[in-house]
C-alpha cells in the first residue's frame, strides 16, 4: 500500500505551468477544461488551486454552490489522490465532487469505488468536436449557407487574415470593448467575467502559450479566436469574438482560423454551450462529429446502476419479481440506461433498486417531464431498512419532476400514499365476458393469470378483419398518434415513440398482440384505432384500446374465436403521482395512464 502524501492545494500561478502540462502530457484528454492556460485564465472567477501527490495533478475549484475537484491526471496513483480527497471532504462534512470526468475516468471510478458514487452528464456541458477538414473545407450540402455568409463577407476583396500577436492584441482588445457595446441589451454576469478571462489571456498570450487569429475587413478588426493544443490530435477554441452584424464574419474567422493554425491537428474541440439555445443552435448548425459527454460524479448513498455489471441487476430483479432471464435481458436492452436506474449497494452488492423511465404529463394544460417509477425492488434480506424510500426521495430531488407509478395492490398503494404518493389517474375496471359488460366476475388466479401460460392458436396470426374492421399489427408511430389523439386531456400520461415500441414488443412476448383497425364510415371517411391485448389462460386481457366500448363489443366475439379464448376484460389500474415543490398546488384526480410497460 502506497505511503499517505500530502495533498495541499495553492493557488494557481505561471510557477505551476510546467509540471502541469507534463502530467496533462501523460494522459490523452479530451474534455476542453483540461489544460494549464484554461485554468489559469478562469482562475480569479472560480477561485483555481492545485495540487501535485501520488504522481498525479489535480484542479480544486469553488463552483457556485459547492467545492469540486477534476479528475486526478497523469499516471500516477489516481486512486490514491481520490481516496485522500475523500478524507478531506469527511474532515469538511461535504460530499466529494469531481468535475469534469470523461468516459474512461467514469469507468475506473465505478471500478474501484462501487455504489459510492453517483455519476450523471448534462447536455449543457458536452464538448462540441468537428473534424479539422470539415471546418477548413465546409464540404456538403448542409453546410452551403457558411459558404454563402463567406463569400458575401469576401465580397469586394478588402479582407485579411493574420495570426494574433503582440503587436495587434491591443487592437482585439479595442475590438472586444466595442463587442462589449453592441451586446449591451443582452449583457450579464457571466459575459462581464467572460471578458475579464479574456484579458487574462491578452496579458498572458505567449507565457501562456496559446494561438490566435485575427480577421480584418477594410483595415479593421472585425473578428478574432484563441486556443491552444488539447492534446496531440485536438485543438481546442476558447474564444471566439466577430461583430454580429457584419455577414459572415463569424464563419470566416472560424474556418479561416482552423485553415491557418489548426492543420496539424486532426479534430476541433469548440467547447460546450452551458445551455445557452442561441449558442447550441450555432455549434450544432456546423454539425458536430462528437457531443463529448462530460461527467459530474458526486459521493452518494444513492447511485446509478453500472451497465458493466447487468448479472447482478438481474439477480435482484428475479429474487423479487421472479421473472425469466429473458424477459429481463429484453427489458435491459431496451430501455435501461445507465442515468434512468437509481440503485443502492449494501456490503458490496446492489440490495434495492427502482427504474425511473422518462415520459410526459399535462399539468395545468402544459405538457411537463415525469418520470414513471417502475421495478422498485429490495432484497428480502434488505428490507424495511428505508431504501426504498431512499431511492424515492433521492429521485424527486435528483429529477424536480413529478414521479408516477401504478401500484400492483392495495397494499402497496398504501405504502406509496405514506410517501407522498397520491390518486392522479382515475381506475375504472370494466369487466367484460363474450361482448357483455357485466359486473366484476371471479379475479382469474395467479396460475391462470400467467402472462406466458398459454399461447393462441396458429389462426390469430391469420386475423385480417374484425367486425366489419380491416386489421393489420400496428407499430409504434400509428400506435402512439392514435393514442395521443385519443387520450390527450389535463392529466394524459404521454409516453415517446420509443417506449410504445418497447410496449408493442413487451406485449408481444407476454402471448399479446397489438392491432391496427381501420374501416370506411360514411361522412367520416376511414376511421382508425387500435387494440392491444393478450392471452392470459382462458381469459383476453385488453391492455389498452382507443375503441368506444359499443365498437370494442363489436370486435370482441370474433377476437375471442380467433384467439380460442372464453372471456375477455379490459382493467385501467389507475395510478399514483408524486409531486416537487412546484406543483403542489396541482389536485386532479381523472388523468389518463393505462399503459404502464410492464
Amino acid at each position: 500500500m502506497q505511503e499517505q502524501e500530502k495533498l495541499i492545494f495553492h493557488p494557481i500561478s505561471l510557477d505551476d505551468r510546467d509540471w502541469m502540462n507534463e502530467k496533462l502530457r501523460e494522459e490523452k484528454l479530451e474534455a476542453c477544461e483540461y489544460t494549464f492556460a484554461n485554468n489559469f485564465m478562469w482562475a480569479e472567477v472560480y477561485d483555481v488551486r492545485v495540487a501535485n501527490a501520488y504522481g498525479c495533478g489535480v484542479i480544486r475549484c469553488m463552483g457556485q454552490r459547492h467545492v469540486q475537484y477534476s479528475f486526478p491526471f497523469g499516471n500516477g496513483d489516481q486512486r490514491a489522490v481520490i481516496v485522500h480527497l475523500k478524507k478531506i471532504c469527511v474532515v469538511y462534512g461535504r460530499p466529494l465532487i469531481l468535475y469534469p470526468i470523461t468516459e474512461s475516468s467514469r469507468l475506473k471510478l465505478m471500478e474501484w469505488f462501487p455504489g459510492e458514487f453517483e455519476i450523471y452528464s448534462d447536455r449543457a456541458d458536452a464538448d462540441y468536436v468537428y473534424t479539422t477538414e470539415k471546418l477548413s473545407s465546409l464540404k456538403g450540402k448542409k453546410l452551403h449557407g457558411k459558404r454563402n455568409h463567406i463569400a458575401r463577407f469576401m465580397d469586394g476583396d478588402d479582407w485579411r487574415y493574420e495570426p494574433m500577436t503582440q503587436e495587434n492584441i491591443p487592437e482585439c482588445r479595442r475590438m472586444a470593448k466595442e463587442w462589449e457595446t453592441l451586446r449591451a441589451e443582452k449583457w450579464n454576469e457571466e459575459m462581464e467575467q467572460e471578458i475579464g478571462v479574456l484579458e487574462v489571456a491578452f496579458s498572458n498570450f505567449t507565457k501562456l502559450g496559446l494561438t490566435g487569429g485575427v480577421l480584418y475587413k477594410e483595415n479593421k478588426i472585425v473578428a478574432f479566436t484563441i486556443g491552444e493544443a488539447l492534446n496531440e490530435d485536438t485543438f481546442v477554441v476558447h474564444f471566439e469574438k466577430a461583430f454580429p452584424d457584419l455577414q459572415g464574419a463569424y464563419p470566416m474567422i472560424n474556418q479561416q482560423f482552423v485553415l491557418h493554425e489548426a492543420q496539424d491537428f486532426q479534430y476541433v474541440n469548440r467547447e460546450e454551450d452551458t445551455g445557452d439555445l442561441g449558442l447550441r443552435k450555432a455549434k450544432l448548425s456546423y454539425y458536430p462529429d462528437l457531443l463529448l459527454k462530460k461527467y459530474w460524479a458526486q459521493e452518494s448513498r444513492v447511485v446509478f446502476a453500472n451497465e458493466r455489471k447487468p448479472q447482478e441487476i438481474i439477480n435482484l430483479w428475479q429474487q423479487c419479481f421472479h421473472d425469466d432471464t429473458a424477459y429481463i435481458q429484453m427489458y435491459l436492452d431496451n430501455r435501461f440506461e445507465t442515468e434512468n436506474m437509481l440503485v443502492i449497494y449494501e456490503d458490496g452488492c446492489l440490495v434495492s433498486m427502482a427504474s425511473l423511465l422518462p415520459v410526459q404529463v399535462t399539468i395545468n394544460g402544459t405538457k411537463e417531464n415525469a418520470r414513471y417509477v417502475y421495478a422498485v425492488a429490495t432484497l428480502p434480506a434488505y428490507r424495511k431498512k428505508g431504501y426504498a424510500s431512499d431511492l424515492l426521495r433521492h429521485a424527486l430531488e435528483k429529477y424536480g419532476e413529478p414521479l408516477i407509478l401504478q401500484p400492483a395492490d392495495r397494499e402497496l398503494q398504501e405504502y406509496y400514499e405514506k410517501h407522498g404518493f397520491v390518486d392522479a389517474f382515475g381506475e375504472s375496471p370494466c369487466w367484460i365476458y363474450a361482448g357483455k359488460c357485466t359486473g366484476p366476475p371471479v379475479i382469474p388466479s395467479g396460475s391462470e393469470n400467467n402472462l406466458r401460460a398459454a399461447e393462441a392458436e396458429e389462426e390469430t396470426s391469420q386475423i385480417e378483419e374484425l367486425g366489419g374492421w380491416s386489421v393489420t399489427d400496428a407499430d409504434a408511430k400509428a400506435y402512439k398518434a392514435l393514442r395521443d389523439e385519443a387520450f390527450e386531456k389535463e392529466g394524459y400520461v404521454e409516453w415517446d415513440e420509443q417506449a410504445v415500441a418497447y410496449a408493442i414488443k413487451e406485449n408481444q412476448f407476454c402471448e399479446g398482440r397489438t392491432l391496427l383497425l381501420a374501416r370506411t364510415v360514411h361522412d367520416i371517411g376511414v376511421q382508425r384505432a387500435v387494440l392491444m391485448y393478450r392471452i392470459e389462460g382462458d381469459s383476453l386481457h385488453v391492455i389498452e384500446t382507443t375503441l368506444h366500448d359499443n365498437e370494442l363489443h363489436e370486435v370482441l366475439p370474433e377476437l375471442l374465436l380467433h384467439t380460442n379464448t372464453a372471456w375477455a376484460f379490459e382493467r385501467n389500474m389507475g395510478g399514483m403521482i408524486m409531486l416537487p415543490e412546484h406543483f403542489a398546488a396541482w389536485d386532479y384526480k381523472e388523468g389518463y395512464l393505462s399503459l404502464t410497460l410492464g
